[in-house]
């Protein structure tokens, strides 16, 4: 049986509370949760390739939540970028709490055929926006590109950026691989 969001054992991440390459500041480390599983990382990269919007669930100071869809790119596994207004209720909560969580998923595909990423993160402007804007306009079609006049102070957009700390995919329910009867999430890892 596969371990999912509710067993297993796996130690604390033991990260100091420094700053991430996005920018953001890490968060206390995460009590223990499942053990990752490496054997299924290949979806990791294949969703954030094949996806053009990722879900982004971000909660207000009283912890009032909020999920909104952003176009977004990602640099690699660890670090997802998108654009939105600073005054967007999402931007708003990021600014009061970092934390996030994130899904990616194909909302077109059949019934049980259906693949999801779900991610922990951190989140907040991103440290370097130039970068951003040129993975973002890799994946934006001709003529639909952004430019510095998009980005504040001078546009009405700031980029932002999330730092991954852990990633889930979705365990269908009765996948003959595990022993499961409904979904279920599976934390994964890189192989080494």
């Amino acid at each position: 049986m596969a371990n999912d969001e509710r067993g297993g054992q796996v130690g604390a991440h033991g990260q100091a509370d420094d700053r991430t390459e996005c920018g953001s500041h890490r968060q206390a480390p995460h009590p223990p949760g499942p053990q990752p599983v490496t054997g299924m990382w290949a979806m990791v990269p294949q969703l954030l390739g094949d996806s053009r919007y990722l879900v982004l669930a971000t909660a207000d100071r009283q912890g009032r939540p909020w999920a909104t869809p952003v176009f977004f790119a990602a640099r690699d596994e660890d670090r997802l970028v998108w654009v939105s207004a600073p005054d967007s209720r999402h931007s708003r909560n990021l600014a009061e709490r970092p934390d996030v969580a994130i899904t990616v998923f194909d909302s077109h595909a059949p019934i049980g055929g259906a693949e999801a990423l779900y991610l922990e993160a951190t989140a907040g402007p991103a440290d370097d926006p130039v970068a951003a804007l040129t993975l973002l306009n890799a994946r934006l079609p001709t003529g639909k590109e952004l430019t510095g006049d998009d980005l504040a102070p001078s546009g009405s957009l700031l980029a932002y950026c999330a730092d991954v700390r852990r990633h889930f995919v979705l365990i269908r329910g009765g996948d003959s691989r595990f022993d499961n009867v409904t979904d279920a999430r599976l934390r994964v890892t890189r192989t080494q």
